[in-house]
This record gives structure tokens, C-alpha cells and sequence, in this order.
């Protein structure tokens, strides 16, 4: 694709493959500003033996060790940079990622696990972590790189819960419809290293955290389940999220046990604000989601759009969510309303979707498929779609997904019924069929999902 191309004139057909362009191209820039070497570039500096990330200074001769550790789906990546970036200075670290997002290193250990649910490699990866962390004393410097996906793939368990039995768990919460926030206060709940717990660990070291955020509004409890980070949250507020979506009786007798313990008082609340473990805690923010948008912002632009960023605080159901995008769209053929054509409207943040079929999918994909329908009748060329920063949606390999009208022939040459699977969550096969599936592979990053309108 050129520099700047023009979607006022052509074939329709023609005009449609420009569109489909455009859109990759916007979701490729507003990845790569988020690529953990970028942002890490952008942000830590080295000069001199004295690190600065944002307003904190260190000099690192203060520091007989420095350790790396870290979870999520971007950590590979921060490690590798970081190790860069640290060269002899580094003793030693230890990372934990999604299976295919690991990066080589040579002094920090990579470790995969799974995700979105938990599994055995991640408890025995963040036994490592927390051996490297107790190995941490008064004189040391330890490195916290934490991105989303770090819930899943970070955890101690308490005694007396098994791993299958906290896998249901958020099995059960990952498809009641239930925010990325409010899993979390269950899983610090359920957890020895969450909620700040890693950083009782690391103390009496010195903790700075590097943090790519993948929650809306980057609340530092919330990012990987805020294992440096005070804990707001407690054992009642985990029982009323698990009561709100109905869930308490399909627990295992074990975890409900523990929860009533937790609110009883007989088991130990994760640490508060004001705790003195955290005086030597730095949680700083290195990337998000809008970011990535004013990016895709400057791509959009320069590809010939009339570009807004709408949000970057997007959430609720993915397929009401698509309804909006839908109306956004038919405003904009309609009146050239919020922004003129050819237009590209901006959006950002993490959708959620009640499952309640047998299908393959995820959110970005149920929103695209939505977002198909709500268009049914509107034959003017357009382009909505919904991509995961991390290249990654749901237990699927695609990252999101596109609705656009020509789509509608290759539903009518195969006899396909949208409707029917989007009421089974089955969006991966039909986006399959039609054309529909953005496919990127691990990216190496996560900051949430980017939504966009485009019509020419």
C-alpha cells in the first residue's frame, strides 16, 4: 500500500481490498508502538550506570545484584530488552509467558505455561520466580516486568486447593460475563504471590515494576492481578463477585471453604496500602492502550483518513458493543457524523462475552460477526473490525476479526446463518469461511484490544 491512497473512486471490489489494507496496516503500526522493545527504548535509559525510567533515577552502583523477573504475554520480549539494556549488571532472572510467546535470553530463564487458565508449568515457573525473589537481600535491585496474561500465568497456590479445583474456578469466571476486574479479585484471593504478595517476596530488595497494561484505566491492582501493588480488594469483595454471576454453588467444596475462611478472618488478607513492604516498591507504566491508538491514529492519517480515537475505555458485551460500532458507522454514511468521510473512528479497551454455545471464538471475533449482522442491510462499502494487541483471541490462533459487505456472497454461496453461529459463540469457523479472521501470530505484547470503523 502506498504512503496515502485515496478511497473516494474505483471499483467497489478495488475499494474493498484498499479498505482491508488500510486495516491491516493500522493494526500493524499500533502493535509495533507497543512492542515491549519500543516502549522499553522510549522509556528506561542507561547512561553512566544511572537508570531513569520516568521520574525515577537509580544508580545502579548502589546495587550489589539485580535480578529479572516477571509474567505475562509481553515479559519474553521486556526480558530480552532488559537484558539488553542491563548487559553485566544482570545476575540473573526468570520470566513466565504463554506457550509461543517466548523470546531467547542468556541469563534470564524463559518459561512457558498456560493461559488463559492456569496449569502446572505455571505453578512450577512461579516457583522459580519466588525462589529468585526470597534470593533477592537489603542490597539488591530487583526488575518486576509484568503485562497482561501475568494472572494466569503467575500463582502460588494456598494449601489445600488443587489445580484443577482453581482452574473451574476461572473457567467458570471467563465465560459468566465477568470483567477483567473483577476476575481478579477472585484471583488474589486465591493466591499467595497476587495482590502484592510478590513483593512481600522480593523485600527487603529494591522492586521496580515495568508494566505494560492491558486494564482499562491502568489500575495497578487490577494489571496481572497487581502482584507489587497494594491489594483494595478483599476475601468479601471475591465472595460477591463469584455470588453476582452465580457461581458459588458449581465451586468445588474446597474453594468455598477457603473463601469463607478468608472472610471469617482466619486466613490472611493480601497487603494494604500503607503496608512498610512496598516503600521500596516502584510500579511504573510503561505502555497502553492508548498508545497504541494515537499510533493508529497517525497511520490512519496518513493513509488518507479523517481519523478520531473515540475512547480507549471500551467494555461490556461484544456483541452490544458491536451494535454501536454498527450505529457509528451508519451515522457516518448517513450524515458524515462525528467525522467526514472517508472516515476512520478510533477505539480501544476489552469487551466480554457470556458464553453460552459450544462454539470456537473470542471477544474480538463475536464482535466482528456482530458487528456482520447489525450491518445486514447497508451495502455501501465500510469496514468494522476488532483486533487483540497480543495476537491473540481466545483459544484461538487469530486476533480478532473484520465485517464487511462482501462477506454477504461468500454467506450466501456457502448457506451460511450468522445468526446461528453467533448464538452457538462459534465465530472463528464463520469468520473462517468468509474472510473474516485477522490472523497476526504472537506479537509479543498486550495492551488490550483495537476497535475501529472505516469507511472510505
Amino acid at each position: 500500500m502506498t504512503d496515502k491512497v485515496c478511497l473516494i473512486s474505483g471499483k467497489s471490489e478495488h475499494r474493498m481490498d484498499q479498505l482491508r489494507e488500510a486495516a491491516e496496516a493500522i493494526i500493524q503500526a499500533a502493535i509495533e508502538a507497543v512492542k515491549p522493545e519500543r516502549v522499553i527504548q522510549r522509556k528506561v535509559r542507561l547512561e553512566n550506570a544511572r537508570l531513569t525510567v520516568d521520574s525515577l533515577q537509580l544508580e545502579l552502583k548502589d546495587f550489589e545484584k539485580t535480578y529479572v523477573v516477571g509474567a505475562g504475554k509481553a515479559s519474553a520480549l521486556m526480558a530480552r530488552e532488559m537484558e539488553n539494556l542491563l548487559g553485566e549488571k544482570l545476575f540473573y532472572g526468570v520470566v513466565t509467558v504463554k506457550y509461543g510467546h517466548g523470546a531467547p535470553c542468556r541469563k534470564i530463564r524463559i518459561l512457558e505455561a498456560g493461559h488463559p487458565v492456569l496449569d502446572e508449568n505455571g505453578l512450577n515457573a512461579t516457583t522459580q520466580i519466588l525462589q529468585t525473589a526470597d534470593g533477592a537481600g537489603d542490597k539488591d535491585l530487583v526488575f518486576c516486568l509484568l503485562s497482561g496474561g501475568g494472572s494466569a500465568l503467575l500463582e502460588k497456590l494456598p494449601a489445600g486447593l488443587t489445580l484443577k479445583d482453581v482452574q473451574k474456578v476461572f473457567q467458570l469466571l471467563l465465560g459468566s460475563g465477568a470483567n477483567i476486574e473483577e476476575i481478579n479479585v477472585v484471583r488474589k484471593h486465591l493466591s499467595l504471590v497476587k495482590g502484592g504478595q510478590l513483593a512481600r517476596a522480593v523485600a527487603p530488595a529494591t522492586c521496580v515494576s515495568l508494566i505494560l497494561s492491558d486494564v482499562i484505566g491502568d489500575p495497578l491492582p487490577s494489571i496481572a492481578s497487581g502482584p507489587t501493588s497494594p491489594d483494595p480488594s478483599t476475601f468479601g469483595d471475591a465472595w460477591k463477585i463469584m455470588e453476582r454471576y452465580g457461581l458459588i454453588d458449581q465451586l468445588a467444596a474446597g474453594v468455598r471453604d477457603y473463601f469463607r475462611k478468608g472472610c471469617d478472618g482466619q486466613v490472611a488478607e493480601t497487603p494494604k496500602a500503607g503496608d512498610p513492604l512496598f516503600e521500596k516498591v516502584y510500579n511504573i507504566i510503561l505502555g497502553n492502550n492508548l498508545d497504541a491508538l494515537y499510533v493508529a491514529r497517525q497511520k490512519a492519517e496518513s493513509l488518507g483518513f479523517n481519523t478520531l480515537i473515540l475512547s480507549s475505555r471500551i467494555q461490556g458485551e461484544a456483541r452490544e458493543v458491536a451494535k454501536v460500532l454498527a450505529g457509528m458507522a451508519q451515522e457516518i454514511l448517513s450524515t458524515g457524523l462525528p467525522v467526514s468521510r472517508p472516515a476512520c473512528l478510533l477505539l480501544g479497551g476489552e469487551t466480554t462475552v457470556t458464553l453460552k454455545g459450544s462454539g470456537i471464538g473470542g471477544r474480538n471475533q463475536e464482535l466482528a460477526l456482530a458487528a456482520l449482522l447489525a450491518m445486514k442491510n447497508v451495502p455501501e462499502t465500510h469496514l468494522i473490525f476488532s483486533c487483540g494487541t497480543d495476537g491473540s483471541d481466545g483459544p484461538t490462533d487469530a486476533a480478532g476479526g473484520m465485517a464487511y459487505p462482501a462477506m454477504w456472497e461468500k454467506v450466501r454461496e456457502q448457506n451460511l446463518d450468522p445468526a446461528v453461529f453467533l448464538q452457538d459463540n462459534n465465530a472463528y469457523p464463520f469468520l473462517q469461511k468468509t474472510s473474516g479472521l485477522i490472523i497476526t501470530g504472537p506479537t509479543g505484547t498486550n495492551v488490550m484490544d483495537i476497535m475501529a470503523v472505516l469507511i472510505p
